[in-house]
């Protein structure tokens, strides 16, 4: 029987160690650090932090680990995978130099640029003064990124002359030198593509969507992510075999820049008028996307994730079911200094529905140790059914936390 790592500790990764347990081939599975609550999962989170590779690499020459996967950015982007495949110790995820297609916005705009994959005008900036010159030329409104990894927080949409300077002070405040990309403001709908691969071989998941502002109706400040859906009932089959050949040439031009390797790509993208053109690239799961797609899969997903480590092409299957997830925040999230609150922990719901993020354990009962803190996720045959399971489920155990109440808005509305 197989031993299996995660690496990370919040939903996204409670929904993967839940898929390699599901395994028949898989005997028990490791989540470095996990939280507390995970162990409701049947999944044993070890307390090792992500940053702590020495550690992470003898825990699993001592454990026989038989396969590693890397759930966040921040691991991949110091060089997680790079070290543990230099203590052969078989691992899934991006080598630090193809985690660049995300860690850096820059580096992703110049490889969109030289493969000419469909993305929008931009310019790289290094001052404020210069940020303001370009913008300027540019016009309203504009999209700002600040190099580097955010946390999914990274991008501020600038309608008006205010918004813009306001933008470029806090992008810049600290940081006089700091490099931003000024992008041009698209117009259409957002979805995600993600897909596991090794070289040229692919297993491309149904399109899913994040919900990233705060609050309903697309308002208030980009978070972590408040909720997801899949599939997209609202696109076409055109659409979508246009978004996932985005995919088949994002490989190629890999292949073309010596850049091969193996992991997660999750391509953002907006469909336009003129098709569906590149925001971004992550280079792991999105959360809260991954719990919306791993339950579609009826693969074994250990040995779908093996034979790809092993060169070899997995044949997907699903299930055709539609989901939907909701997210359990604090109510003062994303705001920083965080209270903790209470937490309700389900009882006797079907394992997977309740997925712990920020959760932890003390005398007097289940506490939030984040401003995540779990992600209710259900199952029905159209997504319209499975918002509403979602959210009447959410509901019950809510109790102080917050969540997004429209979650999937975009697709019932279409």
């Amino acid at each position: 029987m197989k031993q299996v790592l995660v690496i990370g500790g919040g939903a996204r990764e409670s929904a993967l160690a839940l898929k390699f347990n599901q395994s028949p081939q898989v005997d028990h599975v490791y989540v470095a650090p996990g939280n507390p609550a995970m162990t409701l999962l049947g999944v044993e989170p070890i307390g090792i932090k992500e940053a702590e590779v020495p550690e992470l690499i003898q825990f699993a020459r001592d454990h026989q680990i038989d396969l590693t996967f890397v759930g966040p950015e921040v691991p991949l982007a110091a060089g997680i995978v790079d070290a543990f495949q230099e203590a052969h110790q078989p691992i899934f995820g991006v080598t630090k130099k193809l985690a660049q297609l995300e860690s850096s916005k820059t580096f992703a705009k110049d490889f969109m640029n030289r493969h000419h994959l469909p993305t929008a005008a931009s310019k790289t900036v290094h001052s404020a003064l210069e940020a303001h010159a370009e913008a300027t030329l540019m016009g309203l409104p504009i999209v700002l990124k600040k190099d580097g990894l955010a946390a999914g927080k990274g991008v501020v949409i600038a309608q008006d002359a205010a918004a813009l300077d306001d933008a470029i002070d806090r992008l810049y405040e600290g940081h006089p030198d700091a490099t931003v990309l000024l992008e041009q403001y698209l117009e259409g709908e957002e979805a995600s593509v993600m897909a596991l691969f090794n070289g040229q071989n692919r297993v491309i998941l149904p399109l899913s969507q994040d919900h990233k502002r705060r609050f309903a109706a697309d308002r208030g400040p980009n978070t972590g992510g408040m909720g997801a859906i899949s599939p997209l009932p609202q696109f076409t089959a055109d659409q979508v075999e246009a978004a996932e050949a985005l995919v088949d040439a994002t490989l190629a031009g890999m292949q073309e820049d010596g850049l091969s390797g193996q992991g997660v790509m999750y391509i953002g993208l907006i469909f336009t008028a003129d098709g569906p053109k590149i925001l971004e690239y992550n280079m792991r799961f999105g959360d809260p996307e991954t719990q919306v797609l791993l339950p579609q899969i009826e693969n074994d997903f250990y040995q779908l994730v093996t034979d790809l480590l092993n060169g070899q092409q997995p044949d997907l299957k699903l299930n055709g079911q539609s989901y939907a997830c909701f997210v359990a925040v604090n109510p003062d999230y994303p705001g920083s200094g965080l209270k903790q609150v209470p937490v309700i922990v389900p009882k006797d719901w079907p394992i997977g529905t309740w997925l712990p993020a920020g959760v932890n354990l003390m005398e007097n009962g289940w506490i939030s140790s984040s401003g995540r803190i779990f992600s209710v996720v259900e199952a029905a045959p159209t997504l319209s059914e499975a918002i509403m399971k979602a959210k009447k489920a959410m509901e019950s155990v809510q109790g102080v936390l917050d969540y997004r109440t429209d979650i999937g808005f975009h697709a019932v509305k279409a």
